[in-house]
């Protein structure tokens, strides 16, 4: 039977613990337009009333430029209101969700989606230069990842330097793969002329946060199922994929300090790590260029967030897979509510030391906060 290496708890005990609490219907009763249900959840919990403080890293925002680009323009006026708030407004959402510090980053389709590598440059230095005067203004609250224009490895490397080392980012959170000359055109971040980009990456010793985008609308198996593309299915595909590309390519092999992130609890990653392994080892056909099995690459250069995956069961096999210790939490905020994701990660059936680990102790060792 597999043990936690961090907690001692079995699989199935994490299981039937979690499987317990749900039962309670907890994530039913959470009402996530409502303050005093995240009180009432802390008040239920045992031996404490205390909200859990949290630091979350996959909060967005957007510029009036690049609105009707964004995934932003799908949303009503409220929604878009939310996205442009990056003041008082956005603060009293993270107290409703215990949220102490949001890292905050560009909304897809973002840079990645401009095919003028000249455009893509200009756009990202405006989005990064406009999100560190709010954090200027708000320093206790907000922290902030770099927009990359990555039509242009250099340029997406002197940008990234610049935010880290002038404007102070955390690092960079990129959406997906980017586009140049055409928006039918996909480039991949595995590929030969992205080595001198990653190599800035682990000179600087900051995360890489990619964040999915929409699936390629034209690939065959969406055709007539567009609303498969995005968040429902697409995102998950796209971006596992794309990490799969990476850490097949070789480069962590290449550059093993490198840290990347994924969001949704590792984009189904994780739980498919065993197989994954098993068929590349066992396969007649080809191979990636990895020296290590892609599971090592997941438990020693990722990172994975709680973004918009609110699932106990879920949560479980990740931290059973990687450990706890590479976990943090994470809303999706304004695409999830905050109190609904606080409701349910201040109530799920880990221990308390786990619970502080992935709220804000592992955020705090990983930007050195």
């Amino acid at each position: 039977m597999e043990i936690n290496k961090m907690s001692g708890i079995s699989r199935r005990g994490f299981l039937q613990k979690g499987f317990g609490i749900l039962g309670t219907g907890i994530l039913a009763a959470a009402d996530p337009s409502s303050a005093p249900a995240l009180e009432r959840s802390q008040a239920s919990r045992s031996g404490t009333s205390a909200v859990v403080r949290k630091i979350a890293l996959e909060e967005h925002f957007v510029i009036p430029e690049t609105l009707n680009a964004s995934y932003g323009a799908l949303g009503g006026p409220e929604f878009q209101r939310q996205l442009l708030d990056m003041g008082d407004g956005r603060i009293a959402e993270m107290e409703r969700g215990g949220v102490e510090i949001c890292i905050l980053s560009l909304v897809g389709q973002g840079i990645q989606a401009i095919p003028d590598v000249t455009q893509a440059i200009a756009v990202a230095r405006r989005a990064n230069d406009h999100l560190a005067e709010r954090v200027a203004r708000y320093p206790k609250r907000f922290k902030g990842f770099a927009a990359l224009p990555l039509q242009d490895p250099q340029a997406a490397a002197q940008e990234l330097t610049r935010c880290v080392k002038e404007l102070g980012f955390c690092g960079a959170l990129v959406n997906g793969y980017s586009q140049i000359g055409s928006a039918g055109s996909v480039l991949f971040y595995d590929m030969p002329q992205y080595r001198d980009f990653w190599a800035t990456v682990q000179q600087l010793d900051v995360p890489f946060y990619l964040h999915p985008r929409s699936a390629p609308a034209n690939l065959p198996a969406y055709q007539g199922h567009a609303w498969m593309t995005g968040s429902i299915w697409g995102f998950t595909s796209e971006t596992a994929i794309h990490a799969l590309r990476l850490m097949g390519s070789g480069l962590f092999d290449d550059y093993p300090r490198l840290k990347v992130i994924l969001g949704h609890l590792g984009e189904g990653l994780p739980c498919n790590a065993l197989r994954i392994d098993n068929r590349i080892a066992r396969t007649l056909a080809d191979k990636p260029r990895a020296k290590q099995p892609i599971s090592k690459y997941l438990q020693e250069n990722f990172f994975i967030t709680t973004s918009g995956n609110f699932r106990t069961q879920t949560l479980t096999e990740v931290m059973l897979e990687v450990g706890a210790e590479r976990i943090l939490y994470s809303v999706d905020y304004p695409f999830e509510d905050m109190v609904l994701g606080a409701v349910w990660f201040d109530q799920c059936a880990i221990s308390e030391l786990d619970r502080s680990r992935i709220a804000h102790g592992n955020a705090r060792q990983l930007f050195r906060m």
